[in-house]
């Protein structure tokens, strides 16, 4: 049984220069605790895909249901059940960790006591149990990415998104939150959605990938299936394959289109 599954997932911006086809019919399945990764140039739809199965965007058209609940029907069901992690993040530098969790478990209903007990928890299965009580401020680019991860988790979500969860990190910390991931589906069951940018990320952490372009999914499959597929080799690089498939180069950032 899938835990996420879309059919003919459409998004449709009116802008001053006319309309646009941003998401153009997503047809998409994911298994419960699979890793999967979102691939795509500049302006592919990838981020406005996922922020329709966050219920940041309400869809065009289409239909989906993400861990088991209705993404158009019933929209607070499916943020119960999710977390989300956004690429900029949104810690209050001016509290302490332990706050921020606890903020976080408070507003998806925990008890204090609850809310405390898990944020303890995280802190210290995500490597911050001794920064507790430090300001947000003080942390590292890598503790701060932790704590973004680990205020997704508060709640025990049965799906995790994660949008371009390593940028900006220095290779030792990208190594953690790819070890942290793993963690996560392996420990916990909990399934992964991630765009990234990064191709050495998604060969390395993904179990498959989903490759948009121009609104439409033009790929998908596991990182070696794709590489032999378009690449002619298993041995192919992702980044031959990537241009194999889409031809174009992967863009270092993507804007998701905004409604006027």
């Amino acid at each position: 049984m899938a835990i996420i599954s879309t059919a003919g997932l459409t998004q449709t911006f009116r802008t001053k220069r006319g309309t646009v086809e941003a998401v153009r019919g997503i047809d998409l399945t994911v298994a419960p605790g699979e890793i999967l990764g979102f691939l795509g140039p500049n302006g592919a739809g990838k981020t406005t895909t996922l922020r329709m199965l966050t219920t940041l965007l309400a869809p065009t058209g289409g239909a989906a249901t993400v861990a088991g609940c209705d993404l158009a029907g019933d929209p607070a069901a499916v943020r119960r059940r999710i977390g989300y992690v956004a690429q900029s993040g949104g810690v209050d530098l001016n509290i302490s960790l332990r706050e921020e969790l606890v903020t976080q478990g408070r507003l998806y209903r925990l008890t204090k006591p609850q809310a405390t007990a898990r944020a303890v928890e995280l802190a210290a299965d995500l490597g911050l149990g001794d920064l507790l009580d430090r300001k947000c401020a003080t942390l590292s680019g890598g503790q701060r990415r932790r704590l973004d991860i680990a205020m997704g988790l508060m709640h025990r979500p049965e799906v995790l998104f994660l949008d371009e969860p390593t940028t900006g990190l220095d290779p030792g910390s990208r190594a953690d939150l790819w070890a942290l991931v793993r963690r996560l589906r392996d420990d916990h069951g909990t399934t992964v959605v991630l765009t990234t940018h990064y191709l050495d990320e998604a060969d390395a952490l993904c179990d498959r990938l989903v490759v948009i372009d121009k609104g439409v999914v033009v790929a998908e499959g596991t990182p070696s299936a794709l590489k032999l597929r378009y690449g002619g080799s298993i041995d192919a690089s992702l980044q031959d394959t990537f241009l194999a498939v889409t031809g174009r180069d992967l863009a270092p950032k993507e804007t998701a289109p905004v409604a006027v």
